[in-house]
C-alpha cells in the first residue's frame, strides 16, 4: 500500500537527490526541482517545465510541495503585514512582515505556541501546542516572498515569531540549511537572526553549527530577582548561565550578540537597572536592544514612559554600550512583539509551570 506523499518542501537537496534517484531518475534533476520550488515559488510540478513528462508524472503521484493557507492577511497603517497561516493539520501560527527595517524582513515562527511562558509575551499564553517541522518554518519565507515578489530580492529573517526556535533546535537548524542552499534562496546566515530566552545547553549546540546566524538573547531584567519573576526558565538557566554562554559563543570580528530588553513600567526600567545592566553585560560583545512593551489585554504590564525609555538608553550609551530603541510596528493589527496569539488551539497552559523541570 503506497503511503502519503513525500512533502519535497521540507527535503534538503541531498534528501532530494535520493528521492528523485528512488523514482528512477538522475540526482542532478533535484537541482532543477529546488530552483523551481524555492527561487520561482512553484509548487505545481506541471509547471516545472525543463523536467521530462516522465518525472513529472512520477513527481506527481509520489509527492506534493506543501504551503501553507492564508485564512487572514492585515496590514497595519504602517506598512507591516500579518500573515495567519493555517497548517495542513488545522492549527494556525502568524507571520509578519516588516518593510523597510532597513531592509525587508519577515519574522518567522518555529512553534504552535510557545512554552516558555515570559509575563509579557501573548504567545506565552498559548501553552506550547506544537514544534513547526522544517518545511513549515520554510514554509513561511516562501510564502511571503512569493506573495510579496521578493523571490529575487534581498530580505532578513529574523526567527522571533511565535516559539523558541532552540526549544525545536532540530527543525529550526535544517530549515536553515535549506534557506541557505545556494541551489534555493541563498540566504546568508548573516541575514538571519535567531533569538533564544536562554536554553544554555542548546546554546553552546549553536555555538557548534557550521551555519551561524546572528544571536539575539531575550534578557529583559538586570537582576537574577527581577528575571526570576518575568522569564520562568531563569529558575533552570539562571541570568548568569547564560551570560556565561554568551562570553563562550563565537563572534566574527565584527559581529555582536544582541541583548533583547523588554522595558516594562517599574518593573525593569529604572536608572539603577541601567547601571546594573551595563555591569552584566560587561564582559560580552553586546548590542542592547530596547524594546519599549507592547501593551495588549492579557498582559499585566504597562509601557514606560518616553522620558523612562530615553533615560535609560543614554544610561546605556554614555557607558559605551551600542543601544538601539526598536520602533513598535504593526502595533495597530497585533502583529508587535509580544502580540503574537491565536486562540483556541488547545496548547499545554501549563507548560510554563512545568518548564524547569521539563528542559
Amino acid at each position: 500500500m503506497q503511503g502519503p506523499p513525500t512533502d519535497l518542501a521540507g527535503l534538503e537537496l541531498g534528501e532530494l537527490e535520493s528521492f528523485v534517484e528512488s523514482l528512477g531518475h538522475k540526482r542532478f534533476r533535484a537541482k532543477q526541482i529546488y530552483r523551481w520550488v524555492w527561487k520561482r515559488g512553484v509548487t505545481d510540478f506541471a509547471q516545472m517545465t525543463d523536467l521530462s513528462q516522465e518525472l513529472r508524472a512520477a513527481l506527481a503521484g509520489a509527492a506534493t510541495v506543501s504551503l501553507s493557507d492564508v485564512i487572514k492577511h492585515d496590514v497595519s497603517e504602517d506598512g507591516t503585514q500579518k500573515f495567519v497561516l493555517r497548517m495542513s493539520d488545522g492549527k494556525q501560527i502568524e507571520s509578519v512582515f516588516i518593510p523597510d527595517t532597513p531592509a525587508q524582513t519577515f519574522c518567522v515562527s518555529t512553534q504552535v505556541g510557545c512554552a516558555m511562558g515570559c509575563a509579557f509575551c501573548l504567545t506565552g499564553k498559548m501553552g506550547l501546542v506544537r514544534n513547526l517541522s522544517a518545511g513549515e518554518i520554510t514554509a513561511q519565507v516562501r510564502l511571503l516572498a512569493r506573495s510579496l515578489d521578493l523571490l529575487d530580492k534581498s530580505f532578513n529573517i529574523v526567527l522571533m515569531g511565535m516559539g523558541e526556535p532552540l526549544h525545536n533546535y532540530e527543525a529550526t537548524m535544517k530549515a536553515l540549511r535549506m534557506l541557505n542552499d545556494k541551489e534555493g534562496l541563498g540566504l546568508h546566515p548573516k541575514r538571519v537572526t535567531l533569538s533564544t530566552v536562554g536554553l544554555v545547553p542548546m546554546m553552546d549546540k549553536l555555538a557548534g553549527e557550521a551555519l551561524m546566524p546572528n544571536l539575539a538573547v531575550s534578557l529583559h531584567a538586570s537582576t537574577e530577582e527581577t528575571r526570576g519573576a518575568i522569564v520562568p526558565l531563569n529558575k533552570k538557566y539562571s541570568m548568569r548561565d547564560v551570560i556565561e554562554a554568551c562570553e563562550r559563543f563565537p563572534l566574527a570580528k565584527r559581529r555582536r550578540i544582541m541583548f533583547e530588553y523588554v522595558l516594562l513600567a517599574g518593573v525593569n526600567d529604572s536608572p539603577q537597572d541601567a547601571r546594573k545592566l551595563v555591569k552584566v553585560l560587561s564582559g560580552v560583545k553586546a548590542k542592547v536592544n530596547l524594546l519599549p512593551l507592547n501593551a495588549a489585554p492579557g498582559i499585566p504590564f504597562e509601557r514606560p514612559s518616553d522620558e523612562a525609555i530615553n533615560a535609560f538608553a543614554k544610561i546605556l550609551a554614555d557607558r559605551g554600550l551600542n543601544v538601539s530603541v526598536r520602533k513598535s510596528r504593526g502595533r495597530d493589527i497585533r502583529a508587535a512583539c509580544g502580540q503574537l496569539i491565536v486562540e483556541g488551539q488547545g496548547g499545554r497552559k501549563s507548560a510554563a509551570q512545568k518548564l524547569a523541570a521539563e528542559l
